[in-house]
């Protein structure tokens, strides 16, 4: 049977990306040893390094004047190392979920951090609109999809400091004014690559300007003097990451994979929205392409498991909903094929047929 992986990340990754990966695990560029037994300074691997940065330059029409490096540590540790580069006085968070939550807490620890506004009380359902961005305040921070609750910021916004964004879960599903930020990081295990490698898009000029001691390691500046290699990179995510940059590419690069992320999110949303076993959670304004959340309606809560092993028989996998929130969550990253969303349509249809 086919599996459909709606899982929310670790997530799907195009087939040819796992098997070129899977090549080059078993024989790196012939060399007769594997990716993962290389020297991440061997001359085979700087070109791996250089190309992916190349693309990630091209496909998000980066402008002069940024780097782009690949890191450990994952998003988690960006919420710590984005205050001790960036934050002199003041930062302001915009609130939209547990990863916004996290971030906002560690920046605590390095300054005045301005929450200006919140959806907390909503449980995260919507996106907040009318606030208002301290002048003085060193950076603005957003979350651009939650992957929790089903909602995302499709378009870049326009404030009047310098924005810095974790953009984990939809990195290279839109295009992006990448000239908005002084930096964009995200973990990989999206819509990039398998999990241990995490990306940071830094423009060089807001560096150097915090007056605390910043930990070598800890240090934007150190990875960018040393090409991302002043300790060991994660080497094989970082080559798989070039292999999906290579297909985004060859697929038409991140205009065509906005338009099939909002082809798959609206086939998807109008059969939640059709089918009256099913509700869906995010204001609809606000409604995610990347992680599509809904939940039984209230006259068929007790069917909820049932629904979960019907939808399992039939190849879904990872749909059920985050543990904080419950329900349904179908991600639809890149690699996800229109034929899966499809696929779990028609399951959403047999089960209704079977029960409303």
């Amino acid at each position: 049977m086919k599996k459909h992986n709606f899982n929310a990340g670790p997530s799907i990754l195009p087939r040819e990306v796992i098997e070129d990966t899977a090549k080059a695990i078993l024989d790196f560029n012939g060399s007769g040893l594997s990716l993962m037994e290389i020297s991440h300074r061997a001359k085979d691997f700087q070109p791996v390094v250089d190309e992916a940065v190349a693309l990630f330059k091209e496909l998000l029409n980066i402008p002069e004047g940024y780097s782009v490096l690949f890191l450990g540590g994952g998003a988690s540790l960006e919420f710590c190392m984005v205050p001790f580069n960036f934050l002199e006085k003041k930062a302001a968070y915009l609130n939209t979920g547990v990863w916004a939550k996290k971030a906002m807490k560690e920046a605590k620890a390095f300054g005045e951090v301005v929450e200006v506004a919140s959806s907390a009380e909503s449980t995260y359902t919507y996106i907040p609109k009318d606030y208002t961005v301290p002048a003085d305040a060193d950076y603005f921070h957003i979350t651009t999809n939650n992957t929790i609750y089903g909602t995302e910021l499709k378009e870049d916004l326009n404030v009047n400091v310098p924005m810095i964004a974790d953009m984990s879960s939809d990195i290279f599903s839109r295009p992006i004014d990448v000239s908005k930020y002084i930096c964009i990081y995200g973990g990989a295990q999206k819509n990039l690559a398998p999990s241990g490698v995490t990306f940071v898009i830094v423009k060089n000029d807001a560096l150097g300007k915090v007056s605390r001691y910043i930990p070598t390691m800890l240090n934007y500046q150190t990875h960018i003097d040393n090409g991302s290699m002043f300790n060991t990179p994660p080497v094989v995510p970082i080559y798989a990451a070039l292999q999906t940059l290579r297909w985004i590419k060859a697929q038409g690069g991140v205009k065509e994979m906005e338009r099939r992320a909002t082809e798959k999110a609206d086939m998807l949303y109008a059969e939640i929205d059709r089918n009256k076993m099913f509700v869906g959670t995010a204001a609809k304004e606000d409604r995610s392409r990347m992680n599509i959340c809904f939940v039984m309606a209230p006259e068929y809560k007790d069917l909820e498991a049932d629904f979960m092993k019907f939808a399992t028989e039939r190849g879904m996998v990872g749909i059920k909903g985050h543990r904080s929130v419950g329900g349904f969550r179908a991600s639809c990253y890149n690699a996800m094929p229109k034929e899966s969303v499809q696929a779990l349509i028609d399951c959403m249809q047999e089960f209704e047929a079977l029960h409303a």
